[in-house]
């Protein structure tokens, strides 16, 4: 009985053939493990807790927000970083006018930003009000990559909010 790899050797074992298809057996199934192992260590948290009552009205709800932020008439004027820089500390600025073009003051205004991809890295930072009717944070983002950011408004019993895609870069 020889003892090299061949096609010709009757030693399963010896023939390359089914040294290459239990080598591609082994290699996929690790592969299966490390990926399935990933997917429990690191769960991105992308699903709502109440995803079913959120998305049971969602048509309705929005149109109610359309027709409540028309109804205001806010403008927001947003002054972010063009490139938002990770571990970096940044100004984020927000302008607020009502219908007529005065100022909005005297507001609650709050920076929402989430990370699509890690709900855990998700945080919010208080704006406060700087001069009339420009609300300001320091932000810094502790992961590069796509970030939402949402400005909420509440000002007396009127609350409205804008949203804007971001991208943080490392230096």
């Amino acid at each position: 009985m020889s003892k090299k790899i061949s096609q010709d050797n009757p030693n399963a074992w010896r023939n390359p053939w089914v040294i290459g298809w239990i080598s591609l057996v082994i290699i996929v199934l690790a592969v299966n493990v490390g990926m399935i192992s990933l997917a429990f260590i690191t769960s991105p948290g992308l699903v709502s807790e109440d995803y079913y009552e959120q998305g049971r009205d969602h048509e309705q709800n929005i149109n109610k927000k359309i027709a409540a932020r028309a109804a205001l008439s806010w403008s927001f004027s947003p002054d972010f970083p063009d490139k938002p820089v990770m571990n970096r500390s940044e100004r984020y600025r927000v302008t607020v006018v009502d219908r007529n073009g005065m100022a909005l003051t005297n507001g609650q205004a709050v920076l929402k930003a989430y990370r699509p991809s890690d709900a855990e890295a998700d945080f919010t930072s208080t704006m406060s009000e700087t001069i009339p009717g420009v609300y300001e944070s320091d932000v810094r983002f502790p992961l590069k990559g796509h970030w939402e950011i949402t400005v909420s408004l509440k000002h007396e019993e009127d609350e409205s909010d804008f949203t804007r895609r971001i991208n943080v870069i490392t230096n």
